[in-house]
């Protein structure tokens, strides 16, 4: 059977599928019927996870492909293809695959008196985000499943899926912008973020030194030069998360990663660089909202990992955090004056800045004062369509604020998710009436 064939891209058939396929291909299957109903439920499965559409057996040949990590693609990843025999075994897995790509399932279906071939070769899928891939990468798969089936041979769709490599990657870390950590009964499972808000550094108004600061360390990092690890901190709602959402869609394409960490996975952290130092990316270890009481002190473990522990930091590895405390640790009156009760009250003090001071570069996000939280809540309505007179807007939204939680552009865009509300509600209103 030629799936037993495959020297590169063995063991990717995790679910049978392949394996049903290749049966019924070669004739060689005892049940046909039942095999084929079975294969095409899985197509049609594998269509609602991850938003296929148009012809699913070849969404699925490239599904397996883009996700298999070998030594080939993972060599390939943001490089290209490399040098030696490794291409000949490559080649000869692509000739099966061309194969399959090529068959016309049509004539399988019509031997076995089957007319719903049409369901899986021509599927019309939801434009939704699912919980395999974003609707960007789905429709990434979908376009490389249209160029593979199109290939005029072994050698042109091993070129193809070589250039995809390069281009995003393999696997999991190469087709999704970010991640977070989680434990299942095998241990500590880095996943996928699917969905991620499309925000971009142009949509945050102000704070242009802030995002100036952030570019110039993102850019020397995805170029390969030096770069620090960066703190973000100021008031809430001041856009600190959306600048690192922001910089995750910016530079996706260039290779960089991000990983959310939260505080009570610091002690993991050596194992997450373990399994990310040795691919072709540059990855940002992102805490968000982090900062520590005084009793607590998982932050020393993260204290090792900027610096200080005898394993050097991979230079892909960056470390970002956003806080509303400047360092991080909380400080009290008693760290200042230096009570009796402590020897050594200064080195108190020094433990509880060590860590804010390994961040290289920090950045300041300040409150905006009325002016600018006025031309914040311009730029949003207009951006939305909201009509209103700017006179009378301005004067709702200073009302909403004095309520709401203050300046900060947090509030200004929930000023404007309620106006956008109201007016959804009054176009429900006139539907009914």
């Amino acid at each position: 059977m030629r799936i037993e064939e495959l020297l590169i891209y063995r063991e990717l058939d995790i679910n049978g599928l392949l394996y049903r396929m290749s049966c019924l291909i070669e004739g060689s299957a005892d049940r046909q019927r039942s095999m084929w109903y079975e294969s095409v439920h899985q197509l049609l499965e594998m269509a609602g996870q991850y938003g296929f559409s148009g012809n699913l057996w070849h969404c699925c040949l490239t599904h397996f492909l883009v996700n298999h990590e070998n030594s080939y693609s993972r060599t390939c990843e943001l490089r290209g293809a490399p040098e030696g025999s490794i291409n000949q075994a490559v080649l000869q897995d692509m000739t099966i695959f061309w194969e399959w790509y090529h068959y016309d399932l049509r004539k399988l279906a019509g031997k076995l008196g089957i007319e719903a071939s049409e369901l899986i070769l021509a599927y019309q899928g939801s434009r939704q985000g699912t919980e395999g891939y974003s609707v960007r990468m789905s429709s990434q798969i979908g376009e490389l499943a249209v160029q593979m089936g199109q290939a005029a041979s072994p050698e042109e769709l091993k070129e193809i899926l070589t250039g995809f490599y390069q281009k995003y990657g393999v696997g999991k870390l190469g087709l999704h912008k970010a991640f977070r950590i989680r434990h299942s009964r095998e241990g500590m499972e880095i996943v996928p973020i699917v969905n991620i808000p499309a925000v971009h550094l142009e949509d945050l108004v102000g704070y242009q030194l802030a995002k100036e600061k952030l570019i110039r360390n993102t850019e020397a990092f995805v170029s390969g030069r030096k770069a620090n690890n960066c703190l973000l901190f100021g008031d809430a709602g001041t856009g600190k998360s959306s600048s690192i959402k922001a910089i995750a869609n910016e530079y996706y394409d260039r290779g960089l990663r991000i990983i959310e960490v939260y505080k009570h996975q610091l002690q993991e952290l050596h194992e997450v660089i373990a399994r990310i130092k040795n691919r072709n990316y540059k990855f940002i270890l992102y805490m968000d909202d982090l900062s520590f009481e005084e009793f607590e002190t998982d932050y020393k473990f993260l204290k090792a990992v900027i610096e200080g522990g005898l394993e050097k930091r991979p230079e892909n590895v960056l470390i970002y955090a956003t806080s509303n405390r400047r360092h991080l640790v909380k400080e009290s009156f008693a760290d200042k004056e230096g009570r009796r009760d402590q020897l050594h009250a200064s080195d108190t003090v020094q433990e509880k800045l060590s860590l804010a001071s390994r961040f290289g570069v920090t950045i300041f996000f300040e409150a905006p004062d009325q002016k600018l939280f006025q031309e914040i809540v311009r730029v949003l309505a207009e951006r939305n369509g909201i009509s209103m007179p700017e006179e009378e807007l301005l004067l709702e939204a200073n009302r909403w604020e004095l309520s709401h939680g203050g300046l900060s552009g947090r509030t200004a865009q929930q000023f404007v998710d309620y106006l956008l509300g109201k007016d959804e509600k009054k176009q429900g209103d006139k539907a009914v009436h």
